[in-house]
């Protein structure tokens, strides 16, 4: 049946692309969609009126009544659309005002007759369509559709193909969800008709890689069922080429050898301080990396009181990885070399590919990686540090705390933002990695190495763009369940820019497919730098909770209604507090205090009743994390809070009780100090802002939702 179906869509498509045309006319899209199942009114091509007068009259009722040409695209831009005609006079007048109005709008064009079409029940008009991405590949799409589709933008994105669950979460995740499920006394739609139609043109566009665009605008959905009055296809002038794509047993086992090396050979090393080959040597050997280091350079015999060599073919034994410090017009006939000496990863710091216009010298080292088998990080990179190595292979500073977080950029500037921002937070890393012009490891090839990595908790990465969007989700989706992935995409504000042949198309802006998809995958999208930065170093400190009934303890009324909002913006859930609850919390609190959710203990209570109410937030079973609100005041000053905070917290987690902790401490300059405190000890700890720590726990959320820890939608 697939089969059979396939081979009428096929010589389908391929007739249309015989007669040099790109798009579909409606007829056709008919023939595709009865053969894919999609559900479409009963409809003829006539080709003179008295055909449109008795398939009028066949139907039964009022009718639509279209152009057909494979020249006109947008049909009611061009007057060819007629809605509610009824009777033979009428059927008659439509028929050629809609051929007048065809050759007004385009003398030129082939018309093939005028498509009379049973008119649909009124219903809530959706958008199905897919687009192809030049990141993700086959998209399918679903809003709010009819004319005012580009307008409300009210629409949703998933790879294709999609599932029929996938399908049915589409109408959860744009704005107008609940008009879906009925209001103001209207029955809900067919939920599963309307997923069914979505996951038939995803299905569609699958299996067809040459159609670019498909459009099913407007859809009537009604509590019957969902049918497409309009379908639109649009077939790629090419189909792009397959990327190259590596196996997961192979990327780990060069990854293992890239981050896990035992020799390293530095091409272009040097003793003259200033140079990126000296600063590259500098930084492996004063960073204690206890593997071979080999300088490689043909004018010198000793490089900081190590042999030189006048070639890497020379150095002894097996290589893991050269680093290249040379200029970029040397780059390849060195890469050669290090392929004859069989060497895995090539990480080439060198500006002046790619980044600069030179796309054929880029495009020569590509060739010459994949001749041999060589992985390249790079080119135009500052390097990386892999620091449960030692092992720091850059021209910048060296960081060498050790822990869980493993950074990644594009951009070298960036790079640096991280690096000083992991000194001055003292956040542990596994590694910081540079990435630059992506001419072949990128950032799947690492998430799935991190993915594995013991020393690795939680993965950050900026980055502006995907090479294969599809590896990435694909290693998303088999890290997140055992780790965060945090992402900073760049380049928000460019989305939409291209032209596109259908609603859909232009709907599909670079930002909007990034943001779903991303979703889709179990990424969390952080929204800036700071942002991804602050994730990265929280996530790992903060337990993971175990449903989603967060408290709320301040002694600032104020700040206890800023931290709501934040609660609210982050889509967390504020506890209803039930009523033993609230009145053991009464217990603790002045009678001018506020019992409910926040609970506001006032700002001049002593430290007791800080620790009292924080105990009783931690020990009742129905509270999952809790959100603290601190005033300073010279009752409880701030340093006070801060141990006793982390001592109750303490105390808890070794009776095998964690739930997540943050804190946001208004005051003066005492509650940095007392921030930095409570964060060394498992608090997530802000001073001056409301905002912050409720989006780290925020992001938490979110996390635990994706990789399947926590009951909900992510």
């Amino acid at each position: 049946m697939a089969e059979d179906r396939e081979l009428r869509v096929r010589a389908l498509l391929d007739s249309v692309r015989a007669e040099g045309r790109t798009a579909l006319t409606a007829p056709e899209g008919k023939v595709i969609a009865d053969a894919y199942g999609i559900a479409v009114p009963g409809e003829e091509l006539a080709t003179d009126v008295d055909e449109a007068v008795a398939y009028a009259a066949r139907f039964g009722g009022p009718v639509v009544m279209k152009i057909v040409s494979p020249d006109i695209l947008h049909k009611t831009d061009a007057g060819g659309v007629v809605v509610g005609v009824e009777g033979a006079a009428d059927v008659r007048a439509a028929f050629h005002r809609i051929i007048e109005n065809a050759r007004g709008y385009n003398a030129e064009a082939r018309i093939e007759g005028v498509q009379v079409q049973e008119l649909l029940p009124k219903g809530t008009e959706v958008i199905v369509g897919a687009v192809t991405d030049p990141t993700f590949g086959k998209v399918v799409a679903f809003g709010l559709g009819g004319v005012l589709v580009e307008v409300l933008k009210d629409v949703t994105f998933r790879l294709a193909p999609v599932t029929a669950d996938e399908a049915l979460s589409m109408l959860d995740s744009i704005k107008a969800a609940e008009v879906l499920r009925g209001v103001r006394g209207q029955a809900g739609v067919d939920r599963w008709a309307v997923a069914e139609q979505i996951r038939r043109v995803s299905q569609l566009v699958a299996d067809f890689p040459e159609i670019a665009e498909v459009d099913l605008n407007p859809v009537i959905a009604t509590p019957e069922g969902a049918v497409a009055a309009d379908i639109r296809i649009i077939l790629a002038d090419q189909v792009p080429a397959a990327r190259r794509r590596y196996g997961r047993a192979e990327i780990l086992a060069t990854m293992r050898r890239l981050m896990q090396p035992r020799s390293v050979a530095v091409i272009g090393a040097s003793n003259e301080p200033g140079k990126i080959g000296n600063s590259v040597m500098r930084n492996l050997v004063d960073g204690g990396f206890a593997g071979e280091i080999h300088p490689v350079n043909p004018k010198a015999d000793d490089i900081l009181g190590r042999k030189a060599y006048k070639s890497v073919t020379d150095v002894p034994g097996e290589v893991d990885v050269a680093v290249f410090a040379i200029p970029a017009r040397f780059v390849a006939a060195a890469l050669e070399e290090v392929g004859r000496k069989r060497i895995p990863n090539a990480v080439l710091i060198p500006s002046g590919f790619a980044e600069t216009g030179e796309d054929e010298l880029q495009a020569e080292i590509v060739a010459i990686g994949e001749r041999y088998g060589i992985r390249l990080l790079g080119p135009n990179i500052y390097g990386y540090y892999s620091t449960w190595q030692d092992l720091c292979a850059t021209f910048c500073t060296p960081y060498d705390v050790k822990g869980g977080v493993a950074l990644t950029s594009q951009s070298g500037g960036i790079g640096m933002a991280i690096l000083g921002f992991a000194r001055t937070t003292k956040t542990g890393v596994s590694a910081i990695v540079g990435l630059g012009n992506k001419s072949d490891l990128d950032e799947d090839d690492l998430l799935t190495w991190f993915g594995e990595d013991p020393h690795t908790e939680c993965i950050a990465m900026h980055l502006e763009d995907l090479k294969d969007g599809r590896a990435f989700v694909e290693a998303a989706r088999n890290t997140v369940p055992r780790k965060p992935v945090v992402v900073l995409k760049a380049g928000r504000t460019a989305a939409g820019a291209r032209a596109a042949g259908s609603h859909t198309g232009a709907l599909a802006g670079d930002d909007a497919v990034y943001d779903d998809i991303l979703r889709q995958a179990g990424v969390i999208r952080a929204p800036g730098l700071n942002d991804m930065l602050e994730y990265a170093r929280g996530l790992p400190v903060l337990p993971t909770p175990q449903g989603d009934n967060i408290v709320i303890i301040t002694g600032a009324g104020g700040s206890g209604v800023l931290l709501s909002d934040a609660v609210t913006d982050n889509g967390l859930t504020l506890m209803e507090i039930p009523p033993d609850l609230d009145e053991a919390f009464r217990r603790f609190i002045p009678p001018f205090g506020a019992a409910g959710n926040p609970v506001d203990i006032t700002g001049g209570e002593p430290p007791s009743t800080y620790e009292a109410t924080i105990r009783l937030g931690l020990e009742d079973p129905r509270i999952h994390a809790l959100v603290l609100g601190y005033w300073h005041t010279i009752v409880t000053p701030p340093m006070v809070f801060a141990e006793l905070t982390a001592r109750v917290v303490a105390e808890f987690r070794e009776q095998g009780i964690e739930k997540p902790v943050v804190a946001s401490l208004a005051g003066d300059v005492e509650v940095e100090e007392a921030c930095q405190y409570l964060y060394e000890r498992g608090v997530v700890a802000y001073p001056y802002t409301t905002e912050r720590p409720v989006a780290v726990l925020g992001a938490k959320y979110r996390w635990a939702r994706a990789a399947g820890l926590l009951g909900g939608a992510s």
